[in-house]
């Protein structure tokens, strides 16, 4: 039984000797023993019955071979025959298979091949009288007195066969394949050439000794040409004929050991050059990137990098080698290795960030490096990393935050760096470290240079007073292009008094410089606010908004003027809220935060939705929805109404184009559109970019904003109308002179002011004036809207007074775009 049998494992390495345990009871042989030495191995030997023994060569003491040799001469417990397997890391196959025959082992297995011990183990039990047999020698000899002696001869080292005549001997040899063959030449029947040749044919690397007589040496040498391993001249000596057999045969083994040595020899050739074109390939890959590869030694010192080092720094790899990083690098020394120790300690084991090299021409470059530390057999730990020029990305990190700080246009520092500024003085301030001044500074009527000379007019003189203007500041003053033609200066240290004379150089330095553009000689004037920063805020946008007021101010009060704030001044306050509205206007669109809510306009007589009345709101995240009665006002005091127009006209244009069901919009514009130059070609543009068609777009003007600049209204409506827009008078009835003035305005549609509507039902003269300019309105061929329509009854009456359309409550609510529900039919076509 396999469980019976005891086994004893001979290794100086435990974990193999754990490795061939493990192996033994997963084939069912848990009885083993173990010995590191040939000592240890001999006292178990001697003391206990050992059923196989599985051993290295290379043990202390006593070699494999050599205790293989004591097992076999029976000194031991255990019985002289049982099986020997020898296990080593490297052999040679030939070598080893006959050093084992010489010294009795059963088996050789290599360490590569551990997986098969269960299987050796198995054959050298159920055959091992086949592992530990002798050489078998054929004599192939007619004469019986010869073949005997050669019988005697050979027996104690081989197991010795008679073949009397060259058939026989064939025939032997081919049932049993002997691994010598002791053939004479000259044999009845069937020669020994005969029989050589056919052997040879059979098995070319067949030993083959044969006997020859003195008279026939000129046959041995033609028979060895042929293939024949040594020759024998009869008679012959015991001795002579001993040695010639043992050679015959260790030839064999050397021919074969030769022949493996050989192969292996080719197998490391091929390896190498294997390998070796690995390495090149690897070489090649790493000299065709842009990202440097580097090892460091525990010592910080290069030892190995790629081409990519010398393309980007220009010191050539052979210089570079086997000096110290820190030697490329402006940094120290010391804090390079300070750097570099957390790794090489292993107290990290990879470090990433960015650094600065140095090139061949003493230029700074910025990589950005990854680093990893493994440990080095022969170096303690090594560094391998990698470094990536990122020297472009610096510089354009460098631009971006010059821009970021700067403005483009004039060099100067921008709005973001004046807040910036002024969030630090106003901090200084509050630690009661004294007080600072603001000042704002704005160019009176630059516009008027802008439209007359063209902008690359304005933006030359914009940078030649920005370099004026710096010119006569202190270093320690900050000035700032805050946008268009408005600047700030941020005055440390200094009251309001100080600030004023500061303002005052300014504005003399803006008056006395002359600008002549295109022959013409032209003069500059500017208003300047200025607040104090005094620490009483924590909030420094404060300080921001005191100057504007001031700065709005001195404008309001006929420009050229420095204005100081002053908290007890009541046009501040009016400013201030006016000012704030703008401030959360501008938020607003910035932000996506302003909305148009759209009112349907019914055609009455058709009872269909015709086109939508665009009405803006502000959602303000503090406060909510703020109706238009809420802010434009305060816009219209401020002269800000243009952003809003233009605000609304944009996103207007933009639900045309997302939203078809809306088929027409109406959008109102402010008394101040009259004034402004860049309307129209925004409503042009926008209508282009967005491809919107211009009849889908039409325009409101209140009544009093069209009577106030009739020249300026009929202008702009011809623009619009050349267009494809058209018109509708909005308020109509409210203003002075309205039916004469209805003559002039070239307007398609006139919407009855809500006044006259509200109460229609219970006031009769109400119901007249209606009446009156629906008939009006109809002789001019216009078409009216009646507005506030919020019941059935003021529908009735309206349309009973020939009114066309209606707009209220009854007929809709302003809504948001996502709240409204369109009607299935299509939108009746105006013409």
């Amino acid at each position: 039984m396999s469980e019976d049998l005891h086994i004893l494992l001979v290794n100086n390495a435990s974990e193999t000797r754990l490795q061939l345990r493990s192996l033994l009871e997963k084939a069912g042989h848990p009885n083993i023993s173990e010995a590191a030495c040939s000592r240890s191995a001999s006292q178990i030997l001697r003391s206990l019955p050992v059923d196989l023994l599985i051993t290295e060569i290379d043990i202390p003491g006593l070699d494999g071979w050599r205790l293989s040799r004591l097992v076999r001469s029976g000194v031991f417990k255990c019985k002289s025959d049982i099986p020997i397997i020898v296990v080593a890391k490297t052999w040679c196959e030939r070598i080893a298979e006959t050093t084992a025959r010489e010294f009795g082992v059963n088996a050789m297995l290599a360490m590569d091949h551990l997986p098969k011990l269960g299987q050796v183990v198995r054959n050298c039990l159920s055959l091992p009288e086949e592992t530990l047999r002798r050489p078998r020698a054929l004599v192939v000899e007619d004469n019986p007195d010869t073949a005997e002696i050669a019988r005697r001869v050979l027996r104690h080292r081989f197991e010795v066969e008679i073949a009397v005549d060259g058939s026989a001997g064939l025939a032997a040899w081919t049932a049993r394949r002997h691994d010598l063959v002791l053939l004479d030449t000259m044999l009845p029947e069937m020669s020994g050439p005969e029989v050589l040749r056919e052997i040879l044919r059979i098995d070319p690397s067949q030993p083959v000794v044969v006997m020859t007589a003195f008279s026939s040496v000129d046959l041995a040498e033609d028979l060895m040409l042929e293939g024949a391993a040594d020759f024998i001249a009869k008679p012959f000596l015991a001795d002579q004929l001993r040695r010639v057999c043992e050679l015959a045969t260790r030839r064999e083994d050397y021919l074969v050991s030769n022949a493996q040595f050989a192969s292996r020899v080719n197998q490391v050739k091929e390896r190498t050059e294997a390998y070796r074109k690995i390495s090149e390939d690897h070489q090649r890959l790493l000299d065709n990137l842009n990202t440097i590869v580097l090892e460091l030694d525990q010592n910080g010192e290069i030892q190995f990098l790629n081409r990519a080092w010398t393309k980007l720094t220009g010191f050539s790899l052979a210089y570079s080698l086997n000096k110290p990083l820190a030697a490329f690098l402006p940094q120290d020394v010391e804090g390079v290795a300070k750097w570099l120790q957390p790794l090489l300690e292993g107290k990290i084991h990879e470090s990433q960030g960015e650094l600065r090299l140095l090139d061949k021409q003493g230029e700074a470059l910025w990589v950005e490096y990854r680093l990893g530390a493994v440990p080095s057999a022969d170096r303690g730990r090594a560094i391998f990393g990698c470094l990536d020029d990122i020297s472009e990305r610096k510089r354009t990190q460098k631009q971006v935050e010059y821009l970021s700080m700067h403005d483009s246009l004039t060099g100067l520092h921008n709005r973001h760096y004046f807040e910036n500024e002024l969030r630090r003085l106003a901090a200084t301030s509050a630690r009661g470290k004294g007080s600072h001044a603001l000042v704002f500074l704005d160019l009176d009527h630059f516009k008027v240079i802008n439209d007359n000379f063209g902008h690359q007019h304005g933006d030359a003189l914009l940078r030649e007073l920005g370099q004026l203007l710096k010119s006569r500041l202190r270093l320690s003053d900050t000035l700032c292009r805050l946008g268009g033609d408005e600047f700030g200066i941020l005055i440390p240290a200094a009251d309001k008094a100080q600030a004023r004379l500061v303002a005052e150089e300014m504005t003399q330095l803006i008056l006395g410089h002359r600008v002549e553009i295109d022959g013409q000689e032209t003069g500059l004037s500017c208003s300047v606010g200025i607040s104090e920063v005094n620490g009483k805020f924590a909030n420094p946008e404060e300080y921001f908004k005191q100057a504007d007021i001031a700065l709005y101010v001195a404008k309001r009060r006929g420009r050229n003027r420095i204005q100081i704030y002053d908290p007890k001044d009541k046009e501040n306050d009016e400013l201030r809220t006016s000012l704030d509205w703008v401030r959360r206007l501008r938020r607003a669109v910035d932000e996506d935060r302003l909305k148009l809510y759209f009112q349907p306009v019914m055609h009455i007589a058709s009872g269909k939705i015709v086109h939508y009345e665009a009405l803006v709101r502000l959602d303000l995240p503090e406060t909510g929805i703020a109706l238009p009665q809420e802010f434009i006002p305060a816009l219209e005091r401020a002269g800000e109404m243009a952003l809003l127009d233009h605000s609304v006209i944009r996103k207007a244009i933009l639900h045309l184009k997302e939203t078809p069901e809306l088929q027409r919009v109406a959008v109102n514009l402010s008394a101040q559109a009259f004034g402004d130059e860049e309307l129209v070609p925004l409503i042009e543009k926008q209508l282009r970019d967005q491809g919107v068609e211009p009849r889908r777009l039409m325009f409101e003007l209140t009544e009093s904003a069209s009577i106030a600049n009739i020249a300026a209204t009929q202008r702009m409506i011809k623009q619009l109308n050349e267009l494809g827009c058209e018109f509708a008078v909005d308020d109509f009835g409210t203003g002075f002179s309205t039916f004469g003035f209805l003559k002039q305005f070239p307007a398609e549609y006139v919407k009855v002011d809500g006044s006259f509507i509200t109460h229609l039902d219970r006031d009769p003269i109400d119901q007249v004036l209606v009446r009156s300019m629906s008939e009006v309105a109809r002789a001019l061929n216009k078409k009216t809207v009646a507005e506030f329509v919020h019941n059935e009854n003021i529908l009735n009456l309206v349309q009973s007074l020939g009114i066309d359309y209606a707009q209220g409550f009854h007929i809709g609510k302003p809504l948001p775009l996502a709240e409204l529900q369109f009607p299935p039919a299509p939108l009746l076509q105006i013409n």
